[in-house]
């Protein structure tokens, strides 16, 4: 897991960014959290890739089905519902059949934490799920708000007339003519399972799924062969007539709407058009950000807590691979006194680590990261109030400073530190295991509490929340001006932690650091 005390932290980032891009300034969990899952490995990105088999049918398409289902809430009357992540409230509804709702939600609990929502990753999701399966790229935008009940069963459904279902389209935004491509856009992928549609699916099907599409991948096959009529979509030709809601669908303006997706670039722009339309169909008390491009610059992995005499401080640059071989600087200044020179204390990279990017990433032009890691020794005295880079390309160019668009990332104080070395002293066999903190000084504090995200199960997929206290700890004698206080976690006891906020109050100023995950490096 990676450390981010942002309580302690004010980092940010110098990023090229793309026209309309969201800009990444630090402190901002959720920017950062969510550039990690669309375009570094992540539960998110890789486990659809390739539009990888399940249950006879694809990840990609239970995916996408899944943020339909979760956006059908949507009422453009009175701005309601929407991708808010209430399918983790109705996924055992009739409408929401299927074991592949609760099997994708279970695929991401992991995913969200205070700041990332459900409603964030199943956007990313459906994003991911359609490049994974060779469809095209689709921009991402976060900042959903999770529902916290569920919203109405206005799912639509085969067995309905089309009226019926032209209403539903309309409520959630969509005219008759962006339902017809929006559903044939859906069903590019997977089809209808028997055991939970009997009476869609009559005849004995060997694999219990009858495809929407005689091909796997996303493509406009769901299209061209309802024209020449060489499908198989048993919403077009089954058996039970009542049930051939695609069929009514794509019929229901003479055709003319499924002949113009009969052209494998059209289909491509609009069904892009269409899903990132669906992905950003959001409640209207909720503003998302702008496009999350990947960033050039991204800072990672930062903490700071007293260790021998001095202060470590720990820090990794992410840096975009460009096939450059980089010679990168950290510098810092001192909060209080004189320590540095005039042009900074600095410390060259620790490590450089190659790290792989995600499918999305690729289809952007990035071929992956390199992460330079710092572990600088800091004066207790003096302390550590900012810090920034200088990167040198050694191409003959000039080196270039990396500085939180001329801010530098800044330490905004050091009274409270999340203790990352002392955390894991603790997770030994047969102790209690405990997240650590360092409080500077000889002020005894009050109210040091964490708000602990923790992750749901199979069974109760979405996310609670729990306060844990901390108590002096008297396993590790006060040393470098900190004492240390101890929360106890039931880490092993099949609670997963997905993100801490720490608070004390210490001469009646309250302090906060926020650590990811369950405090572990």
């Amino acid at each position: 897991m990676r450390p981010i005390s942002l309580g302690v932290f004010h980092l940010a980032t110098v990023v090229h960014l793309a026209l309309g891009a969201a800009v990444f300034n630090w402190p901002d969990p959720l920017l950062d959290g969510l550039d990690s899952q669309l375009y570094e490995p992540s539960s998110v990105s890789i486990i659809a890739v390739n539009c990888s088999e399940r249950d006879n049918s694809t990840v990609a398409a239970q995916w996408l089905r899944l943020a339909y289902h979760d956006m059908a809430t949507y009422n453009s009357t009175t701005g309601t519902g929407g991708l808010d992540a209430s399918i983790q409230f109705e996924f055992t509804r009739a409408q929401d059949v299927g074991r592949g709702m609760l099997e994708s939600l279970n695929d991401f609990f992991q995913s969200p934490n205070e700041y990332i929502g459900m409603a964030d990753v199943i956007g990313m999701a459906a994003i991911s799920a359609v490049v994974a399966c060779g469809g095209p790229v689709i921009p991402f935008r976060g900042g959903r708000i999770d529902a916290t009940e569920a919203g109405p069963a206005t799912v639509p459904e085969p067995q309905q007339d089309l009226a019926s279902h032209i209403a539903s389209f309309q409520a959630q935004g969509f005219n008759e003519t962006e339902m017809i491509a929006l559903v044939a856009c859906g069903h590019s992928l997977g089809g209808v399972r028997q055991v939970d549609f009997p009476l869609i699916v009559t005849d004995d099907v060997p694999t219990g799924i009858q495809t929407f599409a005689s091909t796997v991948g996303f493509d406009n096959r769901v299209v061209t062969e309802y024209l020449d009529g060489t499908t198989e979509n048993v919403l077009v030709v089954g058996s039970n007539i009542t049930t051939r809601s695609d069929f009514r669908i794509f019929s229901s303006d003479g055709n003319a709407t499924m002949q113009s997706l009969a052209s494998p670039e059209t289909f491509n722009k609009v069904c892009a058009d269409l899903i990132e339309r669906m992905v950003n169909t959001v409640p209207s008390t909720v503003t998302l950000t702008d496009i999350i491009e990947p960033l050039d610059f991204k800072v990672q992995d930062t903490s700071l807590y007293p260790q021998g005499g001095s202060l470590v401080f720990l820090a990794t640059l992410r840096i975009i691979e460009t096939g450059v071989n980089r010679t990168v600087t950290m510098f810092w200044k001192e909060r209080t006194g004189t320590f540095c020179p005039p042009a900074g204390c600095s410390i060259p990279v620790m490590q450089v680590l190659s790290e792989s990017s995600s499918l999305l990433a690729q289809l952007k032009g990035v071929a992956g990261f390199n992460r330079h890691s710092f572990n600088a020794s800091i004066d207790l005295a003096t302390s550590i109030s900012h810090f920034w880079f200088e990167v040198n390309n050694n191409d003959g160019s000039a080196p270039f400073i990396v500085n939180n668009n001329g801010a530098n990332y800044t330490i905004d104080q050091d009274v409270l530190v999340y203790d990352p070395q002392r955390t894991l002293a603790t997770f030994v066999p047969g102790s209690v295991e405990r997240l650590v903190v360092g409080i500077k000084g000889p002020s005894v504090p009050t109210n040091v509490t964490a708000l602990t995200t923790v992750a749901g199960n199979e069974t109760v997929p979405f996310t609670t929340k729990a306060i844990n206290t901390f108590e002096l700890d008297s396993s590790f004698t006060p040393t470098d001006g900190y004492t240390f206080y101890s929360s106890p976690f039931d880490f092993a006891g099949g609670v997963i932690p997905l993100s801490h906020t720490i608070r004390a109050t210490i001469n009646e100023t309250e302090y906060s650091v926020w650590v990811p995950g369950d405090g572990v490096l």
